[in-house]
């Protein structure tokens, strides 16, 4: 049987208040709430979840509330085998909070409660864990943890992908360059990848010469772009129609980095990344309609007319 390949996931495991509006409100004016749900998830959780559905053989690295140890989603992430033996506990905050409000344009924005995610600060990481691992996944998290588990990954000759999603705004010129420095893949939407050349004053190419050799660009219903030193990879989104954007992001990194540590071309890598994202976005919540291997590669293939 085929050694499963490792992933290490660190980044946020939050709880989710997932929101309708029809617009976002103007300062000091309120807005109804058309529907609120709350879900599982957490940008390094949704990774980590989705990946171990695939067929990953998944650690995750978050910090919690010690409520987390008895809660329902703990037993999901152990249903699908999940290593949780690193995550960070507090003693005095809960687990992170996400409060997010997708309007009619399918704009979102999001207020996080880090809580527990403060945690992050006052740790190491575990070295032995990121050595014994093939990847490492950097997800929306705190920006000096992040900082130096790139570092530990790239002297470890780990395969290191990097999204700051979000968080973005946590990262000051410096600390955002040298984790990208760090970096194998470079991982943001369309908005993310403009703020990052922007604080960082250069092109996509002058990002590739920072460090990482992939830089992935999604971009909603327009698709994704893979830029490597050599081409442009333009892939189509799979569309369907989006009952929640949330959580499409996260999901279409999973199936990337399980294509990508299989030894899949870049192609195939956005082709199923695609797919697997195209699943999320048909439900609500990050984690409510993670699909299996073999039905990402049904809807791939029916797509895009090709056999793998």
């Amino acid at each position: 049987m085929t050694k499963k390949k490792d992933l290490l996931v660190i980044g946020h495991t939050a709880i989710d208040y997932i929101m309708t509006v029809e617009e976002f409100p103007n300062p000091n004016s309120s807005t109804p709430i058309k529907t609120m749900k709350i879900f599982h998830g957490g940008a390094g959780a949704n990774v980590a979840m989705v990946g171990s559905k695939l067929g990953l053989k998944t650690s995750l690295i978050s910090a919690v509330g010690n409520k987390f140890l008895k809660s329902e989603y703990l037993d999901k992430m152990h249903d699908l085998n999940i290593n949780t033996e690193s995550m960070i506990m507090s003693k005095t905050e809960d687990t992170p909070t996400a409060f997010g409000m997708t309007n009619n344009k399918e704009d979102q924005v999001f207020y996080f409660y880090w809580g527990a995610g403060k945690e992050f600060l006052k740790a190491d990481p575990p070295e032995k864990v990121i050595q014994s691992s093939e990847a490492i996944h950097l997800a929306t998290g705190d920006p000096t943890y992040n900082r130096k588990s790139s570092i530990i990954g790239k002297n470890n000759e780990k395969t290191v992908s990097f999204d700051p999603g979000q968080d973005l705004n946590m990262y000051d010129s410096k600390k955002l360059k040298e984790v990208i420095k760090n970096s194998t893949i470079l991982f943001g939407n369309h908005h993310e990848i403009e703020r990052i050349q922007n604080s960082l004053n250069c092109d996509i190419a002058g990002l590739r010469e920072l460090g990482p050799s992939i830089i992935v660009k999604t971009c909603g219903k327009e698709g994704s772009i893979v830029y490597t030193q050599k081409e442009k990879i333009k892939v189509d989104s799979i569309y369907r129609p989006a009952v929640d954007p949330t959580g499409a992001g996260d999901s279409y990194r999973a199936g990337f980095l399980y294509e990508y540590i299989n030894g899949e071309s870049l192609e195939k890598c956005a082709k199923f990344a695609s797919a697997v994202s195209s699943f999320i976005v048909e439900k609500k919540g990050c984690q409510t309609n993670i699909p299996i291997f073999d039905q990402v590669i049904d809807r791939m293939n029916n797509f895009y007319n090709n056999q793998y």
